[in-house]
Order: structure tokens, then C-alpha cells, then sequence
């Protein structure tokens, strides 16, 4: 998987693609880091539309994720989920920690 940015207006969005695990780890930090060192934005979106699959190292990531946006004060969404997408974060709670849209 290798996560594209788009960025439209103040928003910039990481759409991700396939299999979300640990192997798409530095990808997915890095091109989150682009966006939080970006002053010119304000909001993240992680676009899940196709994405298959994901695992306990993806919730990981999430998290860590959650974590650097609200010290950078910006917001953030998870956007798009399938609903095998939807599932696993239901039962990790994720719908008390993130805005799920």
C-alpha cells in the first residue's frame, strides 16, 4: 500500500489503499508528517474507500496518529470506511476516540 495526499484548501486527505498493516507503517507516518508539519493545515481526513483490509498495527498507527494531530491542534477524521473497515473499528471502540464519517 502506498498512501497518496491530496490537499484542498485546508484540508489535506491520506488515501489509502489496500492492505492497511504494519508494512505500510513508515509510509503512512510519513506522508502523515507532511500534512501535520503543513501550517497551512488544518484538518486530516484518512480516506478508507479502498481500503480491504486492516489489523491491529493500523489502530496503532491511528492512534499514535490521533495523538501528534491534537498537539499539532489540528482535527481529524476517518472518512469512507467498507464496512469491514467499519466493523473492526466498532469493535476496537474507535467510534469514541475518532470522528467516523
Amino acid at each position: 500500500m502506498t498512501p497518496t495526499v491530496q490537499i484542498e484548501g485546508d484540508v489535506g486527505r491520506v488515501v489509502l489503499s489496500g492492505q492497511f498493516d504494519f508494512s505500510a507503517h513508515r509510509e503512512f507516518r510519513q506522508v502523515c508528517e507532511t500534512l501535520i508539519s503543513n501550517p497551512g493545515i488544518k484538518e486530516v481526513l484518512v480516506d478508507f474507500q479502498n481500503v480491504n483490509y486492516l489489523d491491529s498495527s493500523a489502530l496503532g498507527m491511528l492512534l499514535l496518529l490521533k495523538e501528534k494531530i491534537g498537539a499539532a491542534s489540528k482535527s481529524l477524521a476517518l472518512v469512507n470506511c467498507r464496512d469491514s473497515v467499519k466493523q473492526v473499528l466498532d469493535i476496537a471502540c474507535f467510534g469514541k476516540i475518532f470522528i467516523i464519517r
